[in-house]
């Protein structure tokens, strides 16, 4: 994190704005009604003063919060301790903030199981809530999302194109696309920050090559990338990796697993939220970068509505700067979006 002006990791850092931001979260997107259990889980990688402001946020908001702090696991979707596993299984509502989330884990499909409405916010810490969520007008960036979503969906050739390589061609076939940035408003349903549309085209229609520009985690030695990575994928799965030094350290990453899994194109992502003009190194801000296209490997949860599978673990890259074509039409070139739909939906957005 670039200190800008020095007091970025002082308690007083934007307190205000990020006890209002808190608020937001608790009420106006998970939804948190009186009486609810709600569990907020960070491990000693996660800012403290995020998970402190959201637990008052969901006491003043008339619902019992526990906070778990736990160890910070060696990477993401590793089972976490049996009490967490036990504590999210019974929550109405489960914030994740731990950098190494569980996302995907055994525990996780136990909570979501049980009805617990849950959303995953791995690092973020105070200067991302106030950006990412206080500072955004986030029905209207709903709005946008619902309008992408529905181009992505309506679609069936997808073309992926970008100024550092990426091309890559796939069809959806009729698969359905998510606005994972929703509102919690339902039982046993996981959501992601907002400003992410998410899908998978068919798998094995996926070829062509796809490079890493803009921040790529885990393995957690990587996160901003310094230098591209680029993939070559045939039928949905990675079968060359070419770079320089952070491309060998994601290929040993890759291979340490000893899991084909982990080489499948998971999901493609839109990220669109207004408050993140660049990568940071931080996933969870990254995948959002507006006018990014973010893609995954390994584990596929149910809710992309793919083939679904569960692999050793997972991660997420970025594409910046890409140019999007749906059968035909470009709905964004080179990180800007030129559809006149969303042209007008990004001028009310004030971008």
């Amino acid at each position: 994190m670039e200190l800008n002006i020095g007091i970025e990791t002082r308690d007083e850092f934007l307190s205000l704005e990020l006890a209002k931001s808190a608020r937001k979260l608790v009420e106006g997107i998970m939804l948190v009604k009186e009486g609810e259990e709600v569990v907020i889980t960070g491990d000693t990688s996660s800012d403290r003063r995020v998970i402190e402001e959201v637990a008052k946020a969901a006491y003043a908001a008339g619902a019992v919060p526990t906070v778990i702090w736990y160890d910070t696991r060696p990477t993401a979707v590793m089972e976490p301790p049996r009490v967490v596993a036990g504590a999210v299984k019974n929550a109405d509502v489960w914030i994740e903030f731990s950098y190494a989330y569980i996302l995907h884990t055994q525990a996780w499909r136990r909570s979501l199981d049980e009805g617990c409405r849950y959303i995953c916010l791995t690092g973020m810490d105070a200067l991302m809530m106030v950006n990412t969520i206080g500072r955004v007008n986030y029905s209207k960036m709903l709005e946008l999302g619902e309008k992408l979503r529905q181009l992505a969906e309506n679609a069936d050739e997808v073309i992926i194109q970008s100024p550092a390589g990426t091309d890559l061609k796939a069809y959806n076939r009729g698969r359905k696309v998510r606005q994972s940035g929703k509102l919690a408003d339902t039982k046993g349903e996981p959501i992601m920050l907002g400003g992410q549309v998410s899908w998978c085209p068919v798998e094995d229609t996926i070829n062509g090559k796809l490079v890493f520009d803009g921040a790529l985690w885990p393995p957690a030695e990587l996160g901003l990338l310094r230098s591209p990575i680029e993939l070559t994928l045939e039928n949905g799965v990675v079968k060359n990796i070419e770079g320089g030094a952070e491309a060998t350290i994601f290929k040993r990453w890759l291979a340490a697993f000893n899991d084909p899994t982990m080489y499948w194109l998971a999901h493609y992502s839109l990220g669109f939220n207004p408050g993140v003009t660049k990568p940071t190194g931080r996933i969870v801000e990254d995948e959002r970068v507006f006018g990014c296209i973010e893609m995954g490997l390994g584990s596929q949860g149910p809710q992309i509505k793919g083939k679904t599978w569960k692999s050793a673990s997972h991660t997420d890259g970025i594409v910046l700067n890409p140019t999007i074509i749906f059968d035909g039409e470009v709905i964004e070139k080179e990180g800007k979006y030129v559809h006149p739909e969303l042209v007008k939906l990004c001028s009310e957005l004030g971008i």
